[in-house]
């Protein structure tokens, strides 16, 4: 299952770990946050031991979405090494994330 990253775990849960994370910053009214949810939890089984793979919900942690700048949403961060490598924005295929990932693990 995706972790939930939060404004209080983000640092010691993202920036800090030693794998690739993926983070979806997304919010419950948001429609194609929505349908790619079940993306996202299909890519944490998968890559489940390789890959972090979390969600950031935009209206509960407004520092962490302001510190990367999110304005739009489904906004889908690769962060390796405290860095973000990869970005995502919008509805898109399973096939796109998994490009993404494999280019960075």
């Amino acid at each position: 299952m995706a972790k939930e990253f939060n404004d209080s775990n983000f640092q010691a849960d993202v920036l800090a770990s030693d794998k690739l994370t993926v983070v979806d910053f997304w919010a419950e009214w948001c429609g194609p946050c929505r349908a790619i949810g079940p993306v996202i939890e299909e890519l944490s089984k998968e890559y489940d031991g390789k890959v972090n793979v979390g969600k950031v919900n935009v209206d509960n942690n407004p520092q962490v979405s302001m510190n990367y700048g999110i304005t739009s949403i489904p906004a889908i961060l690769f962060i390796k090494d405290g860095q973000v490598v990869d970005k995502l924005v919008g509805a898109q295929p399973k096939g796109n994330f998994v490009k993404k990932i494999e280019a960075h693990i």
